[in-house]
């Protein structure tokens, strides 16, 4: 966070503001930038200060309003990559192998900001028109993976292979992996997944499809749901494949995207047109909220912690996993023949 111009900027301001707006800046870099995505008066409550208090903040700082504020913010995460950000200031191990600052022992107070804690937005590799949602590392009930006893490295021995620094911030992104992997099964209600389920498990059709990372998880959807019923495929990547699909598409049908920013326009394109034709749209997207997301029968939100500096690929397929196993219990026992004559297929075959 500390490399983004607008959280630099609000901290600067902060000692030259009345009390009012100084509240409102502190619930925004403490909750930066999720603070920033809500309305104003969600976030002038949450400052204990009047609506017009918090907007005479944003006028005080040059924008054209509150949402012109937010428009800056979005743009601002927009251009930051997490990965980047992530390998120029991952947290420095001392040669004694000592607690690091804003950890347990460290030499942060409890509550005050790590700077080191924060992370951007998709990482240089990750392909155009996708990218995951910004997040905030070392959330709550992160437990040190390798819980059993002498599962961890020892500090000498690691440092030998791959220095104190590395194995720190590999640990750690382990941390964020298992912390936010609890989240996001957390967040999601049960009724969802049953409500997803029951399109899924009825529908004429089920066509899967994901922007240039999340299109892994839409594969793995399709993989597993074409051994519980029939008529589950991948929507084709071409043009006229795509045409063909959205041509025969009727209100029995059902798409499930996974959209994360950067949102795909492709996948909002087909979305649109398979909309335009009755079938009905299962989206799983992130905490930012897909363009798609008042097209959506059933809305899978998944909040906004993430691995660490890489896109959190293992959320999507968690939930995906949720997904298929409340699938398959509302279709038994037809996917228990299903499955048993596949097999047996798969062998002849």
């Amino acid at each position: 966070m500390e490399n983004d111009p607008i959280a630099s900027r609000l901290g600067a301001v902060y000692p030259e503001l009345p009390p009012g707006e100084r509240a409102v800046v502190r619930v925004l870099l403490d909750d930066y930038p999720f603070a920033a995505l809500g309305s104003l008066r969600a976030l002038a409550e949450r400052a204990g200060v009047s609506p017009p208090t918090a907007s005479r903040l944003f006028d005080r700082l040059g924008y054209d309003g509150f949402s012109d504020f937010q428009a800056a913010v979005r743009d601002g995460a927009r251009d930051r990559s997490r990965l980047l950000e992530f390998i120029t200031h991952r947290p420095q191990a001392s040669e004694s192998g000592g607690p690091h600052p804003g950890r347990p022992g460290g030499d942060t107070p409890a509550g005050a900001a790590d700077p080191g804690a924060w992370s951007g937005v998709a990482g240089p590799e990750a392909p155009a028109g996708e990218e995951p949602a910004v997040t905030r590392s070392g959330g709550p009930g992160a437990a040190a993976p390798g819980g059993r006893a002498g599962a961890r490295v020892s500090g000498a021995a690691a440092g030998e292979s791959d220095g104190g620094a590395g194995l720190s911030s590999l640990w750690q992104a382990a941390e964020d992996l298992r912390a936010g992997l609890d989240g996001t099964l957390t967040a999601v209600p049960e009724p969802l997944y049953h409500r997803a389920a029951a399109l899924l498990a009825e529908a004429g059709s089920v066509w899967a499809l994901g922007g240039p990372l999340s299109e892994l998880a839409a594969d793995y959807l399709i993989r597993q749901l074409a051994g519980l019923r029939p008529k589950a495929e991948r929507v084709p990547g071409s043009a006229p494949g795509r045409a063909r699909t959205v041509l025969d598409l009727t209100a029995s049908d059902v798409v499930v995207a996974y959209d994360f920013r950067r949102y795909s326009p492709r996948t909002a394109r087909f979305v649109h047109a398979a909309r335009a034709r009755g079938a009905r749209l299962v989206l799983v997207t992130d905490a930012w909220g897909s363009p798609l997301a008042a097209e959506a029968e059933v809305l899978i939100r998944l909040p906004r912690e993430a691995a660490g500096p890489i896109a959190p690929l293992a959320h999507e397929i968690a939930v995906t996993e949720l997904l298929l196993v409340a699938t398959a219990a509302r279709l038994a026992p037809s996917a228990a023949g299903r499955l048993a004559a596949l097999d047996e297929l798969t062998q002849t075959l």
